[in-house]
């Protein structure tokens, strides 16, 4: 007898590694949580092959598909947090030497039974389950005729089961999304769905005891032990009762006997918010006692919030802070110095309108309350500089210990980590793909957002890497809406002050990145745009090439053609019907024309001719009295602006690869010569003569530390 039998006639695969997590659970609980694991990635597989209605990640490993937006909407919160809580105990049992007890084992199996009901009860054709079955424990094998599996089988089993599996990736993306046959089973999956929903859910799905274990879970994942009498149930008295008794649900405790922080626990089925005024009385309780007012969460099992109420409202967080976390929260309400009576430290910065940003951001986080700020500013006139002149005044303040920087390149990486040993050398920046030994201690880490994307799932030693307050101020370099899309679960996982850069012109920012910053449309924290830069004298004007193709714009007409050119038309194969088209609209001549290897051979010519101009220049500004550093910004510049225009990623990083070292470093134009200033721009007009072919134009500043760009038109 299993707990799984309804899912035999449609899903046998995943009954059968339901069935091996079943008969483990008593026998070896740290091989059932795996193979729990296992059955919630063929589950949550076959949800994204069938259901139309889910939208592909950015990545397709685990933790990205169950947060995805659309798949969260799909299987609802409680469904949510058990497949959160299966991945949780299943990398535990692949990744984590610690042993697994059986309530981990009997948690996630059990989760597990959830899970294929829902999955079942929605999707099943024939077979649906009955509302009211249960779990039933007495059903789990007592022994196993196979030994227990090491920590090192089941890493080894976990790689070769992952080589089999079919990236969802190219089933999604490939060929096979097109298949007649996919689309037939969407499509009769969508009307089963649809007829099955019809009918209410009334299945006990234990919220209670999922709460209960999830809350305690996420608790030692951040490292708290809960393993001595005051941290459960700790009384308190002073509340305003008939007995003036209360019970707080979780003491989270200092090294000196002090309270950090306390964690009310309400019903999953009431609002999270509702233990808001209970936990605020227990604060006090605590703070009357100890001399200290701890760091308040209330939480429901699924939603979990944070309130310092001695600086700002509550505000919802991915989970709870780390010990030390909390200790740097507690502490820093007396460490902490006024950001707007502090100076900025003009060796990084001294441009007016960067020390403008500087101040901006600081009356929004300090007089205003507000944790998000974004910065509008052009490219070349320095961004990056401004966020290091930033981070140095907020770190002398005592607002900020660690900084994270994301960037969605690893050129952007290595050059932001450069910017930052070179003008605040005291934060011993950390490239994340260069030194990743180094990531915990690093007081700035560098990284891509897919690397962070990775990193805030793993674990070590059964403990999150990053708790949710391990970082003080992320950064988000080129802010817009396809970040914000495919990387917007490490926004949400960090519960930190957040920064946004961005060259888009504030009116063209779109409404999702506004959002993001919990700002109006159209109104960032500071701009300071093109238009203004070159009427300060800190760039010059972009001068737009345009080389438009008649066949480009119209498409290609056989009425238009030669009688040559109409004998190839008709030798052509053009479908399988054998069937020869009239026209050729502009639509699909471009989709065929602009191709990576066109793009390819383009961005050669461009990249191969301008450099020769870049060698030229050299020579000029020697002359000129001009002490040369090397090329900086060609990439960043170019690759920031294709952005803008909207150009995939995919081409950006083919552009890219013809982006020779030699013009990736930077130049700082050391003199105010004017003939230095006359060879500038000499070389911006030569330049354009090289780039009429690729339907660009440089733009050139003879400013200190702006860099030279690209505009594609």
């Amino acid at each position: 007898m299993t707990n799984f039998g309804f899912l035999q006639s449609e899903w046998p695969q995943l009954c059968a590694d339901a069935e091996k997590a079943e008969a483990l659970v008593i026998p070896d609980p740290r091989a059932a949580c795996f193979y729990a694991r296992r059955a919630l990635e063929l589950t949550v597989a076959w949800l994204y092959k069938s259901d139309r209605s889910l939208k592909l990640p950015y990545q397709d490993n685990l933790n990205a598909l169950i947060h995805e937006p659309t798949f969260k909407n799909t299987v609802g919160l409680k469904i949510f947090v058990k497949a959160r809580l299966i991945k949780d105990l299943g990398n535990l049992a692949a990744h984590s030497p610690k042993p697994l007890a059986q309530l981990d084992s009997m948690t996630a199996t059990r989760e597990l039974f959830h899970v294929c009901f829902w999955l079942a009860r929605t999707y099943s054709k024939t077979n649906k389950p009955k509302d009211g079955v249960t779990f039933d424990p007495t059903l789990l094998p007592k022994t196993s005729p196979v030994p227990s599996q090491t920590l090192a089988q089941l890493q080894q089993l976990e790689a070769q089961l992952a080589e089999k599996d079919t990236k969802l990736v190219e089933l999604l993306t490939g060929k096979a999304a097109l298949d007649a046959e996919l689309e037939r089973l969407r499509a009769e999956i969508a009307a089963i769905k649809k007829q099955n929903e019809a009918t209410p859910d009334t299945h006990n799905y234990s919220e209670a005891e999922t709460r209960d274990y999830f809350i305690d879970l996420l608790l030692k994942e951040a490292g708290w032990p809960l393993d001595k009498p005051q941290d459960r149930e700790y009384p308190v008295t002073g509340m305003p009762n008939e007995k003036g008794e209360g019970f707080v649900d979780y003491v989270l405790w200092g090294e000196d006997g002090k309270p950090l922080g306390l964690v009310e626990a309400k019903r999953t089925k009431r609002d999270a918010r509702v233990g808001q005024q209970q936990a605020r009385l227990y604060a006090d309780c605590l703070e009357q006692k100890f001399g200290q007012r701890p760091v308040i969460f209330y939480s429901n099992g699924y939603e979990h919030w944070i309130w310092d109420d001695r600086n700002y409202p509550p505000r919802e967080v991915q989970g709870f802070y780390k010990k030390d976390e909390l200790e740097r929260l507690v502490q820093r309400r007396n460490t902490r110095l006024p950001l707007g009576a502090a100076e900025i430290d003009r060796k990084i910065v001294e441009r007016y309108y960067q020390e403008r940003a500087i101040r901006r951001i600081g009356e929004a986080f300090e007089k205003d309350h507000e944790r998000k700020a974004l910065v509008v500013m052009a490219t070349g006139a320095g961004k990056t500089r401004t966020v290091v002149a930033l981070c140095d005044l907020m770190m002398r303040c005592s607002w900020v210990k660690r900084v994270l920087f994301l960037a969605d390149r690893i050129a952007l990486v290595k050059q932001t980590t450069n910017v930052f040993k070179k003008f605040l050398p005291s934060a011993s920046a950390v490239n994340v793909l260069e030194r990743p030994e180094e990531i915990v201690v690093a007081r700035v880490l560098v990284s891509t957002y897919p690397t962070m994307l990775r990193l805030i799932d793993e674990t070590n030693d059964g403990k999150k890497i990053f708790g949710p307050g391990h970082f003080d101020l992320v950064i988000i370099d080129e802010a817009h809406r396809s970040v914000y899309q495919k990387y917007r679960a490490i926004f949400e996982y960090f519960d930190s002050f957040l920064i946004g850069l961005t060259a888009t012109p504030k009116d063209e920012v779109d409404h999702n990145t506004y959002g993001l910053f919990d700002l109006e449309d159209g109104v960032p924290t500071d701009a300071y745009g093109l238009e203004e830069a070159v009427r300060d004298g800190f760039l010059v004007p972009p001068k737009s090439v345009s080389v438009p193709m008649k066949f480009q714009r119209e498409g290609i007409n056989y009425k238009d053609l030669t009688q040559e050119e109409k004998d190839r038309w008709d030798a052509l194969e053009w479908d399988e019907d054998g069937s020869t088209p009239a026209i050729v609209e502009p639509e699909a001549l471009n989709r065929w024309l602009f191709n990576e290897d066109t793009v390819d051979k383009v961005l050669e010519h461009l990249m191969r001719e301008g450099q020769k101009y870049y060698r030229q220049m050299r020579e000029v500004l020697q002359k000129a009295g001009v002490e040369w550093i090397g090329w900086h910004g060609f990439r960043r510049g170019l690759a920031s602006n294709l952005n803008r225009l909207g150009v995939d990623d995919s081409v950006i990083q083919a552009i890219l690869r013809h982006s020779d070292v030699s013009v990736t470093q930077r130049c700082y134009i050391k003199t105010t010569r004017s003939d230095a200033v006359a060879a500038m721009r000499q070389f911006s007009a030569k330049m354009s003569e090289v780039l009429n072919s690729s339907n660009c134009s440089p733009l050139c500043s003879p400013d200190e530390g702006n860099e030279t760009v690209m505009k594609v038109q």
